[in-house]
């Protein structure tokens, strides 16, 4: 009885360190993906200061719509592979979606922002983008909240990006 006991305890624990290996994995995934935007998001915000400076407006569209196409790429890598089937997998998926969409809205303003025929049109773009950016503190917030109960739902621990 004991022996069936203790093979079972050992059976369900494997279980659970599985499950919970699994949850991490899929954070590190997002982590990635974000990570991998940095080189782009860097060269992209350099550049398009540039084009200000220069007046080049059809760049920064142009830069815009390159950047909306690389984070779209990543948000359809996150909708096609399926959350875990772990505590607040689904949860976090959404929010790791939202955080891309969030991304790939601010440069879908510079698209906007570089094309608008002008400067009336340009100054209304600027105004969505004002608002765009000062919802990023909220945006961020959310995500880590929501990948804070992921991970504590999952029993692991955050790393700190300090």
């Amino acid at each position: 009885m004991l022996k069936k006991l203790l093979c079972a305890l050992l059976l369900v624990s494997s279980l659970v360190a599985c499950k919970s290996k699994e949850a991490f994995k899929y954070s590190q995934d997002f982590v990635k993906k974000e990570k991998s935007l940095e080189p782009d998001i860097t060269q992209t915000e350099n550049n398009v200061a540039r084009f200000i400076a220069a007046g080049q407006y059809d760049s920064i569209g142009n830069a815009g719509e390159r950047m909306e196409k690389i984070v779209q790429v990543k948000i359809d890598e996150i909708k096609k592979e399926p959350a875990p089937d772990v505590k607040e997998g689904d949860n976090f998926k959404s929010a790791c979606i939202r955080y891309f969409e969030y991304i790939k809205n601010m440069y879908s303003i510079y698209k906007s922002y570089g094309r608008a025929p002008d400067e009336a049109s340009r100054e209304a773009e600027m105004q969505k983008l004002q608002a765009v950016v000062a919802k990023k503190a909220t945006v961020i917030s959310d995500l880590q909240a929501a990948q804070r109960r992921y991970a504590d739902a999952n029993g692991f621990k955050l790393e700190n990006k300090n």
